[in-house]
């Protein structure tokens, strides 16, 4: 790691002597700050232990303008964790369209069958009990027990890593596992002297996100500006460093498209991988793209006549796809046949959905 020297307590690099930031004095100034310069976000007009777990949930990454066209609709058709569990996973996995990383959409709904029938329908209030939820880990369960009940229970995400290693100049990646565990020790710090630990937990979010932000943060206007470490040494635009992009894996998806009548058939994904456990049409992966003949020989049933009729592109965090459409004909008759209303209450995957869409009920041209 670059920088002038070692911090002995968190073995990063930092530029020089950095004198540690009283817990009690940040805390107080982001109590302060949030309320006069939060965002007016959907899951903040109403609280409830149930919405802060949705909103913590759809949050991963995510984008927040993107949860915030959802949330509503989405808490309205799940208010509560027995309406979900009722529902049952499709429909969960239905209407979290959009969002993407469908495992979280299958992971809410697995806790919410738990709390249903562990915790009498309620959203238990300890981070150790959160802990036991599916798709609870350390973060989210500090977020929900801190906004949702007020425990003085620390969370770090990108943004508590980017304000911390600002305020403590730790020159060092957003990934290195040393800086985030100081930031856990720091986030811990300073909500066991919050008043509202819920409260301080969201500003440092806040801040980061709309204040300190990843480039030319706005300086002028933090709250913590006149004890902040790497303003003082200029440092304020080069760190954290941004972790090692993950270089994208290339896949070739060959999709084919096979009607009766009004329906087509479709298929559910293996409950692990990529797009794990939503609904598609017959498809065979492959490294690189392959011939029709290739193609029908990797079905586990006969299909005739492939025809290519569009192929495009579409990037994801660790992969790059290309997705291959055909049409065939087939003489199966097991399987899922769907009309277009059946297929509409399916979980699909967003290129899936449109594809669906554009070849199977509307004009392809």
């Amino acid at each position: 790691m670059s920088g002038g020297g070692s911090n002995p307590e968190t073995g990063v690099g930092r530029p020089g002597r950095v004198e540690p930031i009283d817990p009690a004095w940040a805390a107080s100034r982001l109590e302060s700050w949030f309320p006069g310069h939060q965002r007016d976000l959907p899951w903040r007009r109403h609280r409830s232990p149930w919405r802060t777990l949705v909103s913590e949930l759809m949050l991963q990454q995510t984008q927040v303008s993107r949860v915030a066209e959802r949330f509503e609709s989405f808490l309205a058709r799940f208010p509560d964790p027995d309406a979900m569990a009722a529902a049952g996973e499709d429909a969960v996995v239905s209407a979290w369209e959009g969002l993407g990383y469908y495992r979280r959409a299958r992971l809410l709904y697995a806790a919410a069958v738990v709390i249903r029938d562990q915790h009498r329908g309620e959203v238990p209030d300890t981070v150790e009990a959160l802990l036991e939820l599916p798709g609870v880990g350390r973060y989210t369960a500090g977020s929900i027990a801190s906004i949702a009940f007020d425990r003085p229970a620390p969370i770090v995400d990108g943004n508590v890593v980017r304000v911390v290693a600002r305020l403590d100049a730790i020159d060092a990646a957003s990934d290195d596992p040393v800086l985030i565990e100081h930031c856990w020790r720091r986030a811990e710090s300073l909500a066991v002297v919050a008043d509202s630990p819920g409260v301080l937990n969201e500003s440092l979010m806040e801040l980061g996100a709309t204040v300190c932000r990843p480039g030319t943060p706005s300086c002028d206007v933090c709250p913590l500006l006149d004890r902040c470490g790497a303003r003082r040494h200029g440092m304020e635009d080069s760190i954290p460093r941004p972790k090692r992009p993950a270089r994208r894996e290339v896949v070739h998806r060959h999709s084919i498209l096979l009607r009766r009548g009004e329906r087509i058939l479709l298929r559910r994904r293996p409950s692990k991988g990529i797009w794990a456990g939503l609904w598609e049409l017959p498809s065979v992966e492959a490294a690189s793209r392959l011939e029709p003949e290739a193609i029908a020989a990797g079905l586990d049933f006969r299909v005739e006549g492939l025809r290519h009729v569009e192929s495009f592109r579409r990037l994801l965090t660790h992969r790059e796809v290309h997705f291959h459409v055909h049409e065939g004909i087939t003489r199966i008759r097991r399987g899922t046949w769907c009309d277009r209303e059946a297929a509409s209450r399916l979980g699909m995957s967003r290129p899936m959905r449109l594809l669906v869409d554009r070849r199977a009920w509307g004009s392809a041209d």
